[in-house]
């Protein structure tokens, strides 16, 4: 039997995937290149390699795991987020694009030499927390989940990475911060209502339900969020949050109940009001 070549295993993957993922090429390549330790600029350098039957194998066995619907982020451990490469386990959300607008609206808001204290809530795998830390070494970051699995995966990356102003701590929300007042609060929440289709598709059905999930409009956290950080923040300080496209509305109204000012809502590449902000103190 014949060994295939890189290009040929690429196209057999391909075309497996192209039966349940949306864009099978790129799933194809990435997964090739994770068995191979290639990048993906190699697999078109090398395109004419045999490979040999263990490699087969291998792809074989990840593509399965990809046909499955296990998301690429698990399958090979990680994912890019703000030009960094942070471990994902199913223990975390996968961190995606659409968050990054997250971390550059608190990074404009931020003064590059001040000494800010800030906080993410529900940090996950650390991709929020760690961003802004490294984009701001002068500021000190307290990265807070109430699941010790994820905050594993947080400490690990902070260490990989070499990001030294962030601390971790286990808590619901601020339930173990006592008094700790901060110049920003930061979160990407759960958000999805308890009965939203989408819970049951693509990446997101195989991701942590209680990082989704938030009641039965999915604002359950968000109103706990807006209502504690105004213990929590610092006089002028800010609160930056995540939320769905279709809840612009109702979080304002949130934030207007609970007092806040300078309430609006920013909108993501797409056009999508995806973040919204209150400041408190002013």
């Amino acid at each position: 039997m014949l060994i295939p070549t890189v290009s040929q295993v690429l196209s057999s993957a391909s075309q497996r995937l192209s039966f349940s993922q949306e864009a099978p090429r790129l799933d194809a390549e990435v997964l090739v290149a994770h068995a191979l330790d290639y990048s993906r600029t190699q697999l078109y350098l090398y395109s004419d390699k045999r490979l040999t039957e263990a490699d087969c194998l291998a792809i074989d066995a990840l593509v399965d795991r990809r046909c499955n619907g296990e998301p690429i982020a698990y399958i090979v451990g990680g994912k890019e987020f703000w030009s960094l490469n942070f471990k994902v386990t199913p223990d975390t959300l996968i961190p995606r694009p659409e968050t990054e607008h997250l971390v550059e609206l608190a990074l404009a808001r931020i003064p590059e030499d001040e000494a800010w204290q800030i906080v993410d809530l529900g940090t996950g795998s650390g991709a929020i927390a760690i961003a802004i830390a490294n984009e701001r070494p002068a500021c000190q970051l307290l990265a807070i989940d109430k699941s010790e699995a994820a905050l594993m995966v947080a400490r690990d990356n902070a260490e990989t990475l070499g990001v030294k102003n962030v601390c971790f701590r286990k808590s619901d929300w601020f339930a173990a911060l006592n008094a700790a007042l901060f110049h920003m609060v930061v979160s990407n929440p759960p958000y999805i209502a308890r009965q939203d289709k989408h819970l049951t598709r693509g990446d997101v059905a195989s991701e942590p339900k209680n990082a989704l999930v938030a009641g039965v409009d999915g604002l359950d956290d968000v109103r706990k969020i807006i209502k504690q950080a105004k213990a929590h923040l610092l006089p002028e300080g800010y609160l930056l949050l995540e939320h769905g496209w279709n809840q612009a509305a109702d979080v304002k109204a949130i934030f207007e109940e609970a007092s806040y000012k300078d309430i609006c809502t920013h909108k993501d590449l797409a056009g999508l009001a995806r973040i919204s902000q209150g400041a408190w103190g002013l």
